[in-house]
């Protein structure tokens, strides 16, 4: 055990869906209803944050998001569980789409009291799959944020008065927070996601404890909360969730990252990581702890129930 780590609350956040169909894992929630049930049970077996999608693409879509389709059941989880950390998607970089109009479900949603955290995606990169000879196809997709786009995510959230969720797909990404960081300037409620991913996707480093490493040489001595997350694979078989506990990280799972032999539920996900932070001691942080850790500065959201007709 490291003891260094012993009593350090660890946050756990489920990413409850993504592009992951019913036909991969029948257990993946798409209907309210789902999303509801399974945020509330993840957040009941140790969960603090819980991101999910709708069904509505964020690459080659219209680029606009239905504030609604996210809000409805952000809604009725906010009801049942006040505590709730959510953060939701966007349609990254449209031909012909403004910034303003890809984010104006999160300022919607953050007005009206449902976000305590929105996001930050500082970079892009190419979007492929591998094709019959084993290399990645020629497409013309790309995941695109433009650094004009990424400066408006962080200002529009430090106006907004909510936490940031910085997707870290690549290490130019971090650069960009990094510069943040120097100037003093990253906003309150800041926590930098490292995503790793499997050789079959065309971003991110392996998910291994060596690239962890350098992502962590990168950071130095920057104290900002940081997690992994492992994308087409398992974060936790391939090492990686252990690897980041016992630096005194955090830790994403879900059925949107996940990959592998096996069709678990998002609570069993959950439940692996609790059993690796048993072993190194460290608590499984609450909504309530999460936010301390995080600094968010609007905690519990300001969310009132709709009164009943």
């Amino acid at each position: 055990m490291n003891d260094s780590v012993a009593g350090k609350p660890l946050i756990i956040e489920a990413s409850l869906n993504g592009a992951t169909s019913k036909d991969t894992n029948p257990h993946v929630p798409y209907s309210d209803d789902e999303i509801v049930a399974d945020a509330v049970a993840c957040m009941e077996a140790g969960a603090a944050l819980i991101h999910n999608h709708t069904d509505e693409p964020i690459i080659g879509g219209s680029g606009q998001l239905d504030t609604e389709r996210y809000a409805r059941p952000w809604r009725r989880l906010l009801e049942l569980r006040p505590d709730a950390i959510l953060t939701p998607i966007m349609p990254v970089g449209q031909e012909g789409v403004s910034v303003e109009t890809r984010y104006q479900h999160v300022v919607a949603m953050a007005r009206e009291g449902l976000l305590a955290q929105g996001l930050c995606d500082p970079g892009s990169f190419n979007v492929s799959l591998l094709d019959e000879e084993g290399l990645f196809a020629a497409t013309d997709y790309l995941y695109r944020n433009d650094t004009a786009d990424s400066r408006y995510y962080v200002e529009t959230c430090r106006d907004l008065n909510i936490g940031l969720s910085i997707s870290i797909f690549e290490p130019g990404f971090l650069k960009f927070i990094l510069a943040y960081l120097r100037a003093d300037k990253l906003p309150r409620g800041s926590l930098i996601k490292l995503y790793f991913a499997a050789d079959h996707l065309p971003f991110g480093l392996p998910p291994t404890e060596a690239s962890l490493d350098a992502y962590l040489g990168m950071l130095g001595d920057w104290d900002t909360p940081w997690s992994v997350s492992a994308f087409g694979d398992d974060c936790t078989a391939c090492g990686l969730t252990e690897a980041a506990i016992k630096r005194g990280g955090h830790v994403q799972v879900g059925l949107e990252p996940y990959s592998g032999p096996r069709t678990p539920s998002n609570v069993e996900l959950v439940e692996e990581v609790i059993a690796i932070a048993e072993r190194y001691e460290r608590p499984i942080a609450s909504p309530e702890t999460a936010a301390r850790i995080l600094d968010l500065p609007t905690f519990p959201v300001s969310f009132t129930p709709p009164e009943a007709p």
